[in-house]
């Protein structure tokens, strides 16, 4: 594989209040002029699989390998001759063709702050200043969602990106790089909607919640999302409007703070929180605790599931891109009983999540157009450690794809006899970013300013065009 690099405006306070929402992250996307999409894609859904996902486990089985390499699954054949993937996930198996694996994706970082920062921004350089230390920072290069929120400038009322259903954040809860504005600047922030119940220490897929080396763990929450969420105020429309219009008539009186420019952007937002609050379609996508129980059943009444079910429906409410991140401490990061997590309690989740997920988009008409992406941030050591668990490995992993054009059943890339590096068709986290923005329609020369005026280029590779 050769691979060439309308309301009025309501204030943050008072939307609080008016839906009892807490779930929107440090700022809101900003409300701003239309921007043409060419892509065939009208839309982007990207599965961040937090922690990183063991490739020699899943998707890049090598049964030949040695004792220490190979593990205790069983490759299985698929629904595509000459294909196969773990035994554990039966549920892919029946449907690969409706997606495509690569198989020699490369962070070039074996750590999590950087291998992040590189996925979720789309560039495997540094920005000055740059600190593991310290996250969010305005010094860490915009996530993709924050570009194509720049790039795309929604005029529709929508935020043009929305990550959910909470940040990435590790197991003392920092926050991983590369998930906000950064450099671009709040102006640009994508949604951030953090609305999954608080569970302090649970992994994994809740109320099926896992702790990496104990058996059992309880779910501390009573639901899979907080509540009640984008619900409007008591007396509906009408009264959410007289909300709006007195705290319009206050604002009347600020007038001398619309030219600054926080204020203005402040204001925007508000407009699209309005929108969001009071249109059916998108309130009818976050309530998914409530969706038909059939449904619910189809993609698995949990965190992974719901989530995917969410990000669907935000999709189909027209937003361009969504980012579902499966997991909050690091979920896929088995350094320790591996295989037991992976059997237990991750597979069975996201086999059916991302099933259920294919199965809805291509019944609803909407795989055609929506590429959906599904990776974390590295894969995982060829050598099975001493606590049956498999260490991070920058060098390599297998990522999926699906729908936008993708030809399903194909396999691109390959690694060696141990999955340890690519030997055919190496490319990296940027090339999977241009693929994003190539698919969207974002023309290939757009750049972004930072906030000390220096042009950067959204593409930092070519998209991988063997995909399609």
């Amino acid at each position: 594989m050769a691979i060439q690099q309308s309301d009025s405006p309501l204030s943050r306070r008072t939307m609080l209040q008016a839906g009892s929402i807490g779930l929107l992250g440090p700022s809101l996307s900003q409300l701003a002029t239309a921007g043409a999409s060419t892509g065939k894609a009208k839309s982007v859904l990207f599965v961040f699989l937090t922690g990183g996902l063991s490739h020699q486990d899943s998707f890049d089985m090598k049964p030949n390998a040695p004792d220490d390499v190979r593990g205790e699954f069983i490759p299985v054949s698929t629904a595509t001759s000459g294909l196969q993937i773990c035994e554990h996930l039966p549920l892919l198996a029946q449907r690969t063709s409706d997606y495509a694996l690569v198989r020699s994706v490369a962070t070039e970082s074996s750590g999590h702050e950087i291998a992040c920062h590189m996925l979720l921004t789309g560039r495997l350089d540094l920005p000055p200043g740059f600190s593991t230390r310290d996250s969010p920072s305005p010094n860490e290069w915009p996530s993709i969602p924050s570009q194509v929120t720049y790039a795309l400038r929604n005029n529709t009322g929508l935020p043009s990106s929305v990550v959910l259903p909470q940040p990435s954040v590790n197991e003392a809860a920092r926050f991983r790089p590369g998930q906000y504005a950064g450099r671009l600047g709040p102006k640009w922030e994508a949604w951030h909607v953090d609305i999954a119940a608080k569970c302090s220490l649970g992994n994994g897929a809740c109320p099926n919640c896992f702790r990496f080396d104990d058996d059992e763990f309880d779910h501390v929450a009573p639901s899979v999302f907080a509540t009640p969420m984008l619900t409007l105020p008591e007396g509906g429309r009408l009264r959410l409007n007289d909300r709006v219009g007195l705290l319009s008539t206050i604002e009347k009186q600020q007038r001398g703070l619309e030219q600054d420019a926080e204020v203005r952007r402040l204001n925007l937002s508000r407009q699209q929180a309005v929108s969001v609050l009071a249109d059916p379609e998108t309130r009818h996508a976050f309530d998914v605790e409530n969706a038909d129980p059939k449904l619910i059943n189809r993609y698995g009444h949990n965190k992974f599931g719901l989530s995917l079910l969410m990000g669907k429906r935000l999709i189909e409410a027209g937003v361009n891109l969504v980012q579902v991140n499966l997991g909050k401490n690091s979920s896929w990061d088995t350094h320790r009983r591996n295989f037991i997590n992976l059997k237990r309690n991750l597979f069975p989740y996201f086999d059916q999540g991302i099933s259920a997920l294919l199965d809805d988009l291509k019944e609803s008409g909407l795989l055609e157009e929506t590429l959906v992406v599904i990776t974390g941030e590295f894969g995982r050591t060829p050598k099975i450690n001493k606590d049956a668990g498999r260490d991070h490995w920058g060098p390599v992993m297998t990522s999926m794809f699906a729908g936008g054009g993708v030809k399903g059943g194909n396999v691109l890339g390959a690694t060696d006899d141990i999955a340890a590096y690519p030997v055919d068709g190496k490319v990296t986290v940027e090339n999977i970013a241009g693929t994003m923005f190539s698919a969207l329609g974002i023309p290939r020369d757009t750049e972004w300013d930072d906030f000390d005026g220096r042009p950067h280029s959204m593409y930092r590779a070519e998209p991988i065009h063997e995909l399609f």
